[in-house]
Formats: structure tokens, C-alpha cells, sequence
């Protein structure tokens, strides 16, 4: 099942198999590590939704709701729902 980050819960985990966006925003992304087949984790989500924290290639990182809605994920069969 493919999910965008924006819309996990807390501690859902998936791969990452796309990241959309356009030149600054998309390199942006992939620079902080947010590229196809890196495991992403929900750590915490801020009461409004924005931002979020989430785990990556073992360092946590904080994005807005805006860049994770670039980010689409397949979910983990193992991924607490």
C-alpha cells in the first residue's frame, strides 16, 4: 500500500519509492538524505500536523507537512497502524 509521509501515524514506517517536486525543493530533499529505498519512520508529529519528525538513515530529521507531501512511501506489512 502506498501512503504519502504527510499521512503516517505515529511510529509508521515504510520505504520510500518517490519523491516528487521541482528543483531547489527536490534537491533539497535528497541532499537531507529523503530518496527511493531509504527506510523512513514517524517519530513525532506536532498537534497541528506540522512539522513532523521523522527517523532516516539513523538520524532523526524535521520536516514540514509541505515537504512531506512530496515524499510517497510503500508501507511496511510490519508497520504499526
Amino acid at each position: 500500500m502506498e501512503k504519502k509521509l504527510s499521512e503516517f501515524k505515529y511510529r509508521e514506517s515504510g520505504i520510500i519509492k518517490f519523491v516528487a517536486g521541482e528543483g531547489r525543493v527536490r534537491r533539497r530533499l535528497f541532499d537531507m538524505g529523503i530518496t527511493p529505498g531509504a527506510q523512513v519512520v514517524l517519530r513525532k508529529k506536532a498537534p497541528l500536523g506540522d512539522p513532523l519528525e521523522v527517523t532516516l538513515r539513523g538520524y532523526e530529521l524535521t520536516l514540514r507537512k509541505g515537504e512531506a507531501e512530496l515524499v510517497t512511501c510503500v508501507m511496511d506489512e510490519g508497520s504499526d497502524n
